[in-house]
């Protein structure tokens, strides 16, 4: 059969201020109906502009030379009408953030039938027919009742199966899949896995997958281009990809993909340190917790929603305890209840010696400085209109350390060294920073005031493989030299394993098993924990296809 998709030495340039920028230099692709073909590489290589030009979705100040050749018609140069006849047609886009490609203000129903309306005369009764049969297809649960829901009513993994339904309505012959997991739970990203993957095989349809997690790569593609600065540097089919790697860049993200299994030795390690380094066996922990519980009170006369129920931990000086779960787990609920953020409603937390039961804003001011907090996403976090120094310096001038950003610099310039970041960069505005450069300096603000106890909550999930090998590194390297004690907060277990001395896993506000990461991960008790762990995929596509028959009857007898 004759290619979907015929993509020949395709170049596409931006016309920026400081002149033209190549992000697409030369690529030649092809794709065959009902194969997947994912393009990995980190951000700025280019995949995403590459997938974008099959749709003609790119801004009018990039300009396209070579060709796309999409069912025999050539994309590059086409009119408006003619792309807007083609999208959802013979090609649909799953973007990588459902909250903004999802409109607040519409139903999903009246979202799904848009695309039915503009591409035929359909009524609203037969447009809301297809839109509940689709909704349904996509493992949408009571299509019926929630075809009328607005896209603030289903959770994250609920809302890119509702932008799945989307692209699915018109029945394409290939999906443009952009970063769709990246910021789910594992558990949900192995659902939407299998749902592309029904995609393929119920509808069809070929499929474009942009990524930069391997382990997503080895689950569900047939084929494999590597980008890297713009270039194609490598292509292969994906077991002999992942068997014999031949691009030095490609071996490099196949490296960089943390694995479970990696962290005793780590951990191990991290004890010796601390033992040689002096450090006292019987010192209080700095942070308790018994039978904690915290609740939100509820709205219209509902009852009290309990987010964390009777949880026991503690972490001693020096350690990181790894907190995992899925979202609504109730982990970054504890992470703020720990920094003053959340309001503890029953049992004892215990903090740096102060008990935040019933703690008084005024008396718990002082115990801030020694706490630092690294968010998930520094962009958000970061005050966009302040440079990189004052955004660092801001700790240090909240509590009178420094007069100002100009009486801090010495500290700022030090601190960027220990995160790796030039002194060159405090001048600069956080949207002049990538991902992983952003995150270096939310770290080194998280440490200004040096802390005793840092609460990292899910500070590597929406970077690239390779920027969070970087970013994981760097935060074990500045633990081990400046002794903070951590609680590290994610969904992924192999980053934890890295990371931590010990794991606690947390499923519906209860703590379900803890213990050091070689028990937790080598031996999990819990059918959660059991869960979680086939829920990772992992860099090989022999071993994944066992791990993905492991979940499938893991979720069977649940």
């Amino acid at each position: 059969m004759s290619n979907i998709v015929e993509i020949t030495n395709l170049e596409v340039t931006f016309a920026t201020d400081g002149g033209d920028v190549k992000a697409v230099d030369d690529v030649s692709l092809t794709l065959a109906p009902g194969e997947v073909l994912a393009i990995v590489g980190e951000s700025g290589s280019g995949k995403s502009v590459t997938a974008k030009s099959v749709l003609g979705l790119l801004p009018e100040t990039a300009v396209s030379r070579g060709a796309i050749v999409l069912n025999g018609k050539d994309v590059i140069g086409m009119s408006g009408k003619r792309l807007r006849e083609l999208r959802g047609v013979d090609v649909a886009m799953v973007f990588q953030e459902p909250s903004l490609a999802l409109n607040p203000v519409f139903t999903v129903g009246w979202q799904i039938a848009e695309g039915l309306r503009a591409h035929g005369k359909v009524s609203k009764k037969q447009a809301r027919v297809k839109a509940i049969e689709i909704l349904s297809k996509v493992g949408i649960p009571e299509p019926e009742k929630r075809v009328d829901y607005y896209p603030h009513q289903f959770s994250g993994g609920q809302k890119q199966r509702v932008v799945i339904a989307m692209a699915l309505v018109l029945e394409p012959e290939l999906i443009v899949a952009d970063e769709p997991t990246t910021a789910l739970d594992v558990t949900v990203q192995a659902e939407i896995l299998d749902l592309l993957r029904r995609c393929r095989d119920e509808f069809g349809a070929a499929i474009i997958l942009i990524t930069h997690n391997m382990g997503i790569v080895a689950d569900l593609s047939d084929r494999v281009a590597v980008m890297y600065e713009g270039k194609l540097v490598e292509e292969a089919p994906a077991q002999q990809l992942f068997d014999s790697a031949k691009h030095p860049y490609t071996q490099k993200l196949l490296a960089a993909v943390p694995r479970i299994g990696t962290g005793a030795a780590r951990a191990a390690a991290r004890v010796v340190d601390r033992a040689e380094a002096g450090g006292e066996t019987n010192v209080e922990p700095v942070v308790v917790a018994t039978d904690l519980e915290i609740s939100f009170p509820g709205r219209f006369g509902k009852p009290p929603f309990r987010a964390v129920d009777r949880v026991s931990f503690s972490i001693s000086p020096g350690e990181v305890l790894g907190l995992v779960g899925e979202s609504g787990s109730g982990k970054t609920t504890i992470g703020r209840a720990i920094g003053g953020l959340n309001k503890v409603t029953g049992g004892s937390l215990q903090v740096l010696g102060h008990e935040m039961l019933g703690f008084k804003e005024r008396k718990f001011r002082p115990v801030r400085g020694e706490i630092g907090f690294v968010f998930q996403d520094p962009a958000s976090s970061f005050n966009p209109l302040l440079t990189i120094a004052e955004c660092v310096a801001e700790p240090l001038i909240v509590h009178h350390q420094a007069k100002d950003a100009k009486d801090a610099r010495g500290r700022v310039n030090e601190l960027l060294e220990a995160v790796q970041l030039p002194r060159t960069f405090a001048d600069r505005y956080p949207h002049e920073l990538s991902g992983g450069q952003r995150q270096r300096a939310s770290l080194a603000r998280s440490l200004a005031l040096g802390p005793r106890l840092l609460i990292a909550d899910e500070p590597t999930s929406a970077l690239d493989v390779s920027v969070q090998a970087k970013v994981l590194e760097l935060f074990a390297e500045l633990q081990r030299d400046l002794g903070f004690a951590a609680l590290f907060i994610s969904h992924d277990l192999a980053v934890v394993d890295m990371l931590s001395d010990r794991i606690a896993v947390l499923y519906k506000g209860q703590l379900v098993e803890e213990g050091v990461g070689s028990d937790v991960l080598g031996n999990p008790q819990h059918p959660y924990t059991q869960r979680l762990l086939a829920s990772l995929p992992v860099p090989d596509p022999r071993e994944q296809a066992g791990r993905r028959e492991a979940l499938r009857l893991l979720t069977a007898v649940d």
